[in-house]
């Protein structure tokens, strides 16, 4: 049983920001760090994949759509967006390997909370959405076939956290580290014996400044300035997601 868990979701090629977050002293202490899906699509792929390949056993891995989608486009596949695209073409043959190799779903025991499965977007798929306000109904569709011991699913894709309880069922997604929605820092949740929804500061400017020094992406700027900064807020993304919730 781990007495503590680390989360971070969708870091997305932001280097800077996954730093971050690893110099905080919980996820330096943790007994784990699980990373829930879309870990390298963005502008520094090659750097954050190897910078989480140093962790070794430390890191759980799980798939998210858009490490699905950097395989897809390794065998050809065109993306809708270009630093996907793009950051297809730089990762090494090993580290796209990595990706495919991943597994949808990982089930963990953790002080306090018992099986905990950890997914990307929902158990049953990487890339459906279920928001904090997501009706009942839809909620009983995507846990259909979670077994009944689990009642802690953590899930990110929407890159805004929250948690909440669904039929006596404890929903946690931590956010985004790389492209957060409704303000800049990395965001990333804390496990065991309870839940706990972090943040971290860091100099955006600074960090926006070496993802446009660092990166070769042509719009390198642009992604750190969009992102890092967090110009999306969190009431914008509801408005863009809530349609594909089934609502």
């Amino acid at each position: 049983m781990l007495t503590n868990v680390a989360v971070l979701s969708d870091i997305h090629g932001v280097l800077p920001a996954l730093e971050a977050v690893l110099t905080e002293p919980d996820v330096a202490a943790a007994d784990l760090i699980v990373l829930t899906g879309d870990i390298a699509a963005g502008p520094q792929p090659v750097e954050v994949l190897d910078r989480l390949a140093d962790l070794g056993d430390r890191a759980c891995w799980v798939r998210g759509n858009a490490d699905r989608e950097l395989v897809e486009a390794r065998a050809g596949h065109r993306l809708p967006f270009e630093v996907s695209n793009w950051a297809a073409a730089q990762l090494r043959d090993d580290q796209v390997d990595r990706l495919a190799q991943l597994p949808r779903t990982v089930t963990l025991t953790i002080d306090g909370l018992g099986p905990v499965l950890f997914c990307h977007a929902t158990p049953r798929d990487d890339e459906e959405v279920v928001l904090v306000d997501t009706r009942m109904a839809r909620w009983a569709e995507v846990f259909a076939d979670v077994p009944p011991e689990v009642r802690t699913v953590v899930c990110g894709h929407t890159h805004m956290p929250f948690t909440r309880l669904v039929d006596r069922r404890l929903v946690v997604n931590p956010g985004s580290v790389g492209m957060p929605y409704g303000g800049p820092g990395a965001y990333w949740a804390l496990l065991g014996p309870g839940v706990q929804l972090r943040r971290t500061d860091f100099d955006v400017d600074a960090a926006c400044a070496r993802v446009a020094a660092e990166s070769t992406y042509p719009d390198a700027a642009g992604f750190a300035d969009e992102y890092l900064r967090s110009r999306h807020s969190d009431s914008d993304a509801l408005a863009v997601f809530a349609p594909r919730d089934g609502r």
